[in-house]
């Protein structure tokens, strides 16, 4: 299996047709159909590491402010205990917790919802722990990378560039120039497959701290780049920066 990252932007994207809709549906039907998903996203960020390990994971509306519609919307796609499990095995001896209350977050379903619309795939979520380094992080991505291998699809969901207290709240807003130049240096490593200066990124650019603010949302980047494989080619189906200062860059790997 490949790996992907996807910028996920804003919980509307579930409901709306858009250029970043579009090309996600588009993705899904390009892509090998996976046995199962393990989603990494920016909206899991604990102190400590967890896996959803529940048969039927509940669609979490972990947000405020949106129309009735979006905490209306289900994703109903069964978890995948031994996949949990399996996950438990590949990062021994780190204690995983097997989690039973979580389930999936708007960064997972928000995204699924136009990758794999009919909801089938059993769909597991890695939590991102807050208390460890970015090394770490992609440590995981390296031990996680053998389930490729078994028909898994390691899915990274976050935003490279993500300032909310930035954001331009009109149609049409021009990124800034900061947002831009490191959007547009981020995908120069990852392309040049440079992963230690992706996962050493607070000295990247003297502006990458209102680019990144707060780490959750770059961190699964680590994960899915850890994953990467020498001679894996790295593709952009989407990319540019929406409101200001989000960035929609999603990429995939092999």
């Amino acid at each position: 299996m490949p790996v992907l990252f996807i910028g996920h932007g804003s919980p509307m994207n579930t409901l709306e047709d858009n250029r970043c809709t579009r090309v996600w549906r588009e993705l899904g039907r390009s892509l090998p159909r996976p046995r199962a998903i393990l989603a990494i996203s920016a909206h899991w960020y604990v102190n400590a590491t967890a896996v959803t390990a529940m048969a039927l994971p509940k669609t979490i509306h972990d947000f405020g402010g949106f129309p009735q519609a979006l905490f209306d919307y289900q994703y109903p796609a069964p978890g995948d205990p031994e996949l949990a499990a399996r996950v438990q095995s590949l990062l021994s001896p780190l204690k995983v917790a097997a989690d039973q209350d979580w389930g999936l977050d708007h960064g997972t379903w928000s995204v699924l919802a136009h990758l794999f619309p009919q909801a089938d795939i059993p769909v597991v979520q890695l939590s991102i722990d807050a208390t460890q380094t970015n090394q770490f992080h992609y440590q995981l991505g390296n031990m996680l990378a053998a389930l490729r291998d078994e028909g898994v699809l390691i899915f990274g969901s976050g935003n490279l560039v993500h300032n909310l207290r930035t954001i331009r709240w009109t149609n049409n807003a021009p990124p800034y120039p900061w947002a831009t130049r490191i959007e547009r240096d981020l995908k120069k490593k990852l392309t040049q497959h440079d992963h230690q200066a992706l996962v050493d990124y607070t000295s990247l650019d003297p502006d990458i701290l209102l680019a990144v603010p707060t780490p959750e949302h770059y961190l699964p980047l680590l994960h899915v780049i850890g994953a990467q494989r020498p001679g894996d080619e790295v593709r952009f189906p989407l990319e540019g920066i929406e409101l200001g200062s989000l960035s929609m860059l999603s990429f995939i790997i092999g």
